[in-house]
């Protein structure tokens, strides 16, 4: 493909409460064994994508570390590869990324030194599959500056949290208004965008002259009316994981054998990185229903409608509902869970009740496994 790829993440984002004080939300464990930013590098290799750069910033440890070998998802060629940047003193600078914008800028030299006339720009915490080759398609068919991937959501959505667009008749943007008081629109930017590299990088300086750092708001929605920005709406299942709700969302649709089959049977896949752990184990008096069980755990209880990641424990004489139980938790005996996000290496104690009374409850637990 003619195009170098950008994934975005590096933001913050409070709304995920307690499960983004240890981790990007690129970061967050999706679907019993996959990171959600690996859905944005699965489209990119897919896409034929060779050389993408991917800017972290906000408690980047855990992401850096899954990003730390491009091999899982076959950028290790002699041709372009997977390039990580993170916020670093400089001669000329020593912020922060302050924006989307400012990101971009601080690295420029990844798209002045590339040769790829165009540009894919992806945030790293929607799950989604995309052949990026059909957005450039329309991009140079429409013979657009900018190119935003957006989607229609069902009627009764909340959509405020999102930037929320207005297309003519031909598709291009006659309105782009970022995360609205009230929506006027149920389509909402996706944020995919398909740009040629040396308009971007001009845009780009444009903004740093002017003091300016968010992509969004500082190119997209002020050039609105003197660039040619064009919507490419997608139908297919689409999913951003920016609040807990959201997130708990994403991982129970995966207990839909339709959703399974679109992003684990049918081709393109989805890559990941490895973990070389045993295969799950189910003990006598382990029952399952409708459950999604990682490679690595150990089942004594009852699992029912709920997603249990790579390494847990659960206990005999446990039950579990309707509930995410992350990475490397132990589960005491006789504990019941239910509508419970647990977070990653909890040790919860044996007997305990956890509910969640109204909506989601995250639990965070810092007991010590080796005292029961």
């Amino acid at each position: 493909m003619r195009a170098i790829g950008i994934i975005l993440a590096g933001g913050n984002n409070n709304r995920m409460g307690e499960l983004s004080k240890k981790r990007a939300i690129a970061a967050m464990p999706i679907a019993g064994s996959y990171r959600g930013i690996d859905f944005a590098l699965s489209n990119m290799t897919n896409s034929h994508i060779q050389k993408v750069g991917v800017f972290t910033q906000y408690n980047a440890r855990s992401l850096n570390e899954h990003l730390s070998s491009s091999k899982w998802w076959d950028f290790g060629r002699k041709q372009g590869g997977l390039f990580v940047f993170t916020p670093m003193i400089t001669g000329e600078n020593n912020a922060w990324y302050r924006g989307t914008a400012d990101a971009i800028y601080q690295n420029l030299s990844f798209l002045k030194e590339s040769h790829e006339p165009y540009v894919v720009i992806a945030s790293g915490d929607c799950v989604y599959k995309m052949d990026y080759n059909k957005v450039l398609e329309y991009h140079i068919a429409k013979k657009a500056d900018i190119t935003v991937v957006c989607k229609d959501m069902p009627a009764g959505e909340n959509v405020d949290r999102y930037g929320i667009l207005k297309l003519n008749e031909d598709n291009r943007i006659e309105e782009f208004e970022e995360k609205p008081i009230v929506a006027n629109s149920n389509t909402i930017s996706c944020g995919i965008y398909v740009i040629r590299r040396r308009q971007l990088i001009e845009l780009i300086e444009k903004c740093a002259e002017e003091g300016q750092y968010d992509f969004v708001k500082d190119i997209l929605i002020r050039y609105k009316n003197l660039k040619r920005i064009y919507g490419y709406k997608m139908d297919d299942y689409w999913k951003n994981i920016a609040t807990v709700d959201d997130y708990f969302e994403a991982n129970m649709d995966f207990l839909k054998p339709d959703i399974r089959n679109y992003f684990f049977r049918q081709y393109p896949e989805i890559y990941s990185k490895v973990d070389d752990l045993p295969p799950a184990k189910y003990n006598v008096g382990a029952k399952l229903k409708n459950a999604l069980i990682s490679s690595g755990s150990i089942i004594n209880g009852v699992v029912e409608n709920s997603v249990i990641f790579k390494g847990v424990f659960v206990g005999s004489n446990c039950t579990i509902k309707n509930s995410i139980i992350l990475n490397d938790v132990y589960i005491g005996d006789n504990t019941y869970i239910e509508n419970c996000i647990v977070e990653s290496h909890d040790t919860i104690r044996a007997n305990s009740y956890l509910k969640g009374e109204e909506g989601i409850k995250v639990v965070v637990e810092h007991s010590d496994r080796y005292v029961l």
